[in-house]
Parts: structure tokens; sequence; C-alpha cells
């Protein structure tokens, strides 16, 4: 009973937490809609990967030649589209950044990403990559209304451009009125139009969903013919019980 009542304890404060995470969340987070399995998408977002986040972010529990084998791309192009720094394909996916100087111009490390979606969740990642706006007050120049006052910059600026918040006013429970960002304009274009940026993050939120558990795809496939296995030998083992205990009945 202790242990029944432990269970259902931890399962209620499980669930307490996530409805009061979600009750307390000062900005929605958008459905990030991507799709596992296309092998395309997550090419393109190893590409985006390389190019905009591991100038300042490493992936140090992932190798270049794993995710060449698992994508499908060979030596030379994983080479050419992920290895900027001179690292083999064998090597883990470290930056060359040094940490003491990240914390001089950021103010803090910038985090590995390698696990980042399965602790963040992929809708915030997406939700993020999406809500810089100009803010002068910032030292880069803008803010984030997922994750405010983050030190990052906005490093994908030159595709999305540079967008406004528009505000609504909501009034709480205490009286007290407060302004809350409902959306955002674009004021600066960037190079890739508003449906080509949503693209390229979802390819970069695709591929960091990847990078959390490579094996994923792979374990759910298995997974339905294990399942399938255990039942089929769950039915094989009822019938030759049933042959025995006839035998030992007869017997007694």
């Amino acid at each position: 009973m202790k242990i029944m009542y432990a269970l259902c304890c931890a399962v209620f404060i499980a669930l307490f937490s996530s409805v009061t995470f979600g009750a307390t969340a000062k900005h929605a987070l958008d459905a990030a809609n991507i799709d596992p399995n296309d092998m395309e998408s997550l090419k393109r977002g190893a590409r985006h990967f390389a190019n905009y986040c591991m100038g300042c972010h490493s992936a140090s529990l992932m190798r270049y030649n794993r995710i060449g084998q698992d994508l499908g791309i060979d030596e030379a192009e994983l080479e050419n589209m992920m290895i900027f720094t001179g690292a083999k394909v064998g090597d883990l996916m470290h930056i060359s950044m040094d940490a003491e100087d990240a914390k001089q111009w950021f103010g803090t490390k910038p985090p590995d990403l390698s696990v980042v979606a399965r602790s963040r969740g992929i809708d915030w990642i997406y939700t993020f990559l999406r809500s810089f706006y100009k803010d002068p007050a910032r030292p880069w120049g803008v803010n984030n209304a997922v994750f405010k006052d983050v030190a990052m910059p906005h490093v994908l600026w030159e595709l999305q451009g540079l967008q406004a918040p528009n505000y609504d006013t909501l009034k709480g429970k205490d009286g007290m009125t407060r302004q809350v960002i409902s959306g955002f304009e674009l004021v600066e274009p960037g190079d890739a139009s508003p449906s080509e940026y949503d693209l390229i993050v979802r390819d970069i939120v695709n591929f960091l969903h990847y990078l959390g558990e490579p094996a994923k795809s792979t374990r759910l496939r298995l997974g339905k013919w294990v399942i399938l296995y255990l039942v089929l030998f769950l039915v094989l083992m009822y019938f030759v019980k049933k042959e025995y205990w006839k035998d030992i009945k007869k017997a007694h």
C-alpha cells in the first residue's frame, strides 16, 4: 500500500506540475509539426545547424559520422556541409569558441544543444526561433518573447529580418493590467520570405529532435515487431501451459 501511495503521489505531482507550468507560461507556444522521418528536412536542418548554430553551440554528445550514417550523407558531403573547424568526421561535435571568451561576450557560456529538444521541447524551440523582436535596450538590439532578456543574438536575422511586437493589454485577477505580446509585425524583411523562414526553423527543430535521441525512429520501428513477437509468444505459451496442466490433472 505504501508503494502504491507513493506512485499515486508521484503521478499527481507530475500532472500538477505540467498543468501549473502551462498555466504560468508567459508566451503561448506554437506547434512545430515536424516530421522526424523526413530525411530531406533532417539534412537541411543539419546544414542550417552547422552554419548558424555551431559558431556558439556545441553538440558534444554526437559525432559527425553518426549523422552521416543515419541521414545517408557520405563523408565528402558531410565535410563540406558541416565541418568548418578542421575536425575529423569521427570527432564529437565540439566548437572552437573558448568558454571564457563566451562568458565575456554573452555573459554566460552558450549551452550544448545535444539534448535541448528533450529538455525544452520542440514547440518551445520552434516558437523561440520565431519570436525575436527589436529591442534597442538590449545589447544585441533584440529580445525574445519566449525567453525574455536572452543573452543570445538573433543569428537568423538575415533570413527572417527584424520584427516588432504587437501588444494586448490584459487585466489580472488582482485588478492590475499588463501588456503581453500577442504577435509580431515584420518591419525589416530578410532574405527569406516568412514561409521560407518557417521551413528553415522547422528543419532546424527537426534536426535538434533527431539529435536528442538518434535511435528513436529505429527504436519505434523495431518496437512494433517486438510487441508482436511477445503477443504471439504469449499465445503460444498459453496453449503450452494448457497442454502441460492437462497431463498433470490426468495424473492426479
